[in-house]
């Protein structure tokens, strides 16, 4: 899995901004993204703080290499 270039406390950061009535396209610029990528972060990171967002990556990275694992193993 590609790593972020962004931390969980900058894309809640963004998303807060957007929260603040700050516009997509302005944002997208500020920060050097797509706007696809805003609406993916909005969908994934909508209404979280930072401490659920680390915890929703952590889930993610246990869930990924307990995949692997029980793959290996049907092998």
């Amino acid at each position: 899995m590609k790593r972020s270039r962004f931390t969980e406390e900058q894309i809640i950061g963004v998303l807060r901004e957007h929260e603040a009535g700050a516009v997509v396209a302005e944002l997208c610029r500020k920060h050097g993204l797509s706007s696809a990528t805003f609406y993916a972060w909005k969908a994934k990171y909508g209404g979280m703080d930072v401490s659920e967002a680390r915890r929703l990556k952590a889930l993610e990275e246990e869930n990924t290499k307990l995949k692997r694992l029980y793959a290996d193993a049907m092998l």
